[in-house]
């Protein structure tokens, strides 16, 4: 029983991997939505879809 695994509490303390994939989403999200409100000028995300 020597395998690694993680500590029973691992939802309350997510890894620094998750907490970077979290920040990324919500940026992302933050940007398409300033974008949106902006008129997304041409070339900009436009090609996202």
């Amino acid at each position: 029983m020597a395998d690694k695994t993680p500590p029973a509490d691992d939802k309350t303390a997510p890894t620094r991997e998750e907490r970077l994939a979290l920040r990324l989403r919500e940026n992302l999200r933050r940007r398409k939505a300033q974008a949106r409100a902006m008129g997304a000028a041409p070339g900009d995300e436009s090609s996202e879809t």
